[in-house]
């Protein structure tokens, strides 16, 4: 089975990456968190310890299905290997997502541009060459999903579980989480 990899790194926010792995496991999808650090154990920017279930090395990236990046913290850029990855990634066409300051490794990596995007207020310089739309909380554009920020993270949880499992999947997860 096909995996998402949602990063984790010191700093990171926790609601974005916490609800989203919650949301899309209950949508019966394969999860797995990963630690861009030395240990599984990754303190959030609320300092708010969560337990990795990987190591970057331990991915292994041909079995993955989507690639996630929450935000809280611009160290997600510092992480080379990961953003080859990332790039490699999708270019072939796979689904990323990013969500809060990480759309800017996104547009870094020149993956916005001519696309339209969003991401959290006094990011939009580092999304190069995006058609910025900052009123949405969610963009899908092609097989990139950008999320503004940490209130809107059940809408980006949910547009990635439509996006891999089709809207009556979503419907109902929505409907658990008493969202209309």
């Amino acid at each position: 089975m096909k995996t998402i990899f949602v990063f984790l790194t010191t700093g990171f926010e926790e609601i974005e990456a916490l609800a989203t792995i919650d949301i899309l496991r209950r949508a019966d999808l394969n999860v797995k968190s990963v630690s861009l650090t030395e240990s599984k154990q990754v303190v959030g920017s609320h300092q708010i310890p969560v337990t990795a279930d990987l190591l970057f090395d331990e991915v292994d990236f041909a079995s993955a299905r989507m690639l996630v990046l929450p935000g809280g913290t611009t160290k997600f850029n510092e992480h080379e290997a990961m953003k080859k990855e990332l790039l490699a990634f999708a270019n072939k066409g796979e689904k990323v997502a990013a969500i809060c300051a990480s759309p800017m490794v996104l547009g870094g990596l020149g993956l916005l541009k001519g696309k339209k995007a969003t991401c959290y207020p006094g990011y939009e310089q580092y999304l190069e060459e995006a058609i910025l739309e900052t009123d949405k909380a969610v963009i899908i554009e092609g097989n990139i999903t950008t999320g503004r920020g940490p209130g809107l993270t059940i809408d980006f949880a949910l547009s990635l579980v439509e996006q891999l499992a089709g809207k009556e999947k979503r419907d109902t997860v929505a409907a658990g989480l008493l969202v209309k």
